[in-house]
């Protein structure tokens, strides 16, 4: 006698075994070791430690952050100041 077979679980069968063969061939193309990955983290968390150390400060007389000072003094010639 024959075996009855469902065939719903044999195509989702097939389609996880496909599933499965896909990742194996992008895991093999695409991955990568953690030693590279934790290689390539240092990098830029070292280029952004270089980044902020090289920024300049907010609020500095000579930044590009910084504020204009107005001359609150009045006048040497005795008129009082519009502002």
């Amino acid at each position: 006698m024959v075996d009855v077979v469902n065939l719903n679980q044999y195509r989702k069968q097939r389609q996880r075994d496909e599933k499965s063969r896909r990742a194996r061939e992008h895991r093999a193309r695409f991955g990568r070791t953690g030693a590279e990955r934790a290689a390539q983290r240092r990098e830029v968390d070292k280029a952004g430690a270089e980044l902020a150390a090289k920024r300049l400060a907010r609020g500095t007389e000579d930044g590009p952050g910084a504020k204009p000072t107005t001359n609150r003094e009045p006048p040497e010639d005795g008129t009082p100041s519009a502002g």
